[in-house]
């Protein structure tokens, strides 16, 4: 892929306000309530561009599997890892849309036997903010499907030619 062009996205960041306008000053002073800081999520022309797909080892977020994650069906992604590899391919009203705690369906490719992948539709593979900041990936079907345990290690990455996340399990503890 190195004769690719670089991907053109816009980096999501988050934008505090920690001044009150004058108009919030005045209804905290009528109220009598401190000023709380605000947060919104934004998008940033990116100084960098976009991290590269290397075909041959793709895997942007690798993890092993808690015993936690098996039980619940979910894959925690952490904050970092949602907002650099997988979010700054969204747009900004989607992003907004998970932030503010709504569920996002999307398509996830298992592509773990590489001459049969398995395609997920996106109404059974959804992602969801957690209240600590770091989001779950929800998907019975494949924990079904894979049998996945505690301690494999998965590979996922977010591929913007398709808009689809893809999956590998990369390693299995008891194989």
């Amino acid at each position: 892929m190195s004769d690719q062009r670089p991907l053109v996205s816009m980096k999501k960041t988050f934008f505090y306000n920690f001044f009150p306008s004058k108009a919030e000053e005045e209804a905290c002073k009528i109220n009598n309530t401190p000023h709380e800081v605000t947060r919104e999520l934004v998008e940033i022309r990116d100084l960098y561009p976009a991290p590269r797909i290397d075909l041959q080892n793709p895997w942007k977020i690798k993890k092993k599997i808690t015993h936690d994650e098996i039980v619940v069906g979910m894959l925690m992604i952490p904050f970092f890892e949602m907002l650099e590899y997988i979010l700054r391919y969204w747009t900004l009203d989607v992003a907004k849309s998970l932030e503010n705690g709504c569920k996002v369906c999307v398509d996830m490719w298992d592509v773990t036997e590489e001459n049969i992948p398995k395609k997920c539709e996106g109404g059974s593979v959804w992602f969801r903010k957690l209240f600590n900041g770091d989001f779950y990936l929800w998907s019975i079907e494949l924990f079904k499907a894979r049998i996945l345990g505690d301690g494999d290690e998965i590979g996922l990455y977010w591929d913007p030619r398709s808009s689809t996340l893809v999956f590998k399990l990369l390693s299995q503890v008891g194989s």
